[in-house]
């Protein structure tokens, strides 16, 4: 049974932020942490600008339960991995390493791929 775990992130960390804009509630958006304050981060979005100059990647400062707490995995639960633009289905092939990545196992490939929390979630059935 995955259970979910308090986490901080670090500068560089990538992430999703939790919109809680009105008309953008429940959607994320990508975003790298650029710092750390008090318990809140400011995040940098990879895709929204600033309204004053389209050329300005947006940052603003993110409350930490604005960014998805992440699942704790077990050998053998199904996964998808975030990899080369697109969500793929895998298997965890080892527990969490002293880095926080999990090993997922590929069917399709053969292949092994060590992956962060936050590139993978629960199997979308």
């Amino acid at each position: 049974m995955a259970f979910h775990s308090e986490i901080s992130f670090q500068r560089g960390d990538e992430v999703e932020v939790c919109s809680k804009v009105p008309g953008f509630l429940g959607s994320y958006f990508e975003a790298t942490i650029v710092a750390k304050k008090g318990s809140n981060y400011v995040v940098q979005y990879k895709n929204l600008v600033e309204e004053y100059d389209e050329s300005v990647p947006l940052k603003e400062t993110v409350m930490a339960d604005e960014l998805p707490r992440l699942t704790e995995f077990h050998i053998g639960n199904r996964v998808d991995a975030n990899d080369l633009d697109g969500w793929w289905v895998g298997t965890i092939s080892s527990e969490k390493n002293v880095y926080g990545f999990h090993y997922v196992f590929f069917e399709t490939t053969g292949e092994e791929i060590a992956y962060p929390l936050w590139k993978l979630r629960v199997h979308q059935a």
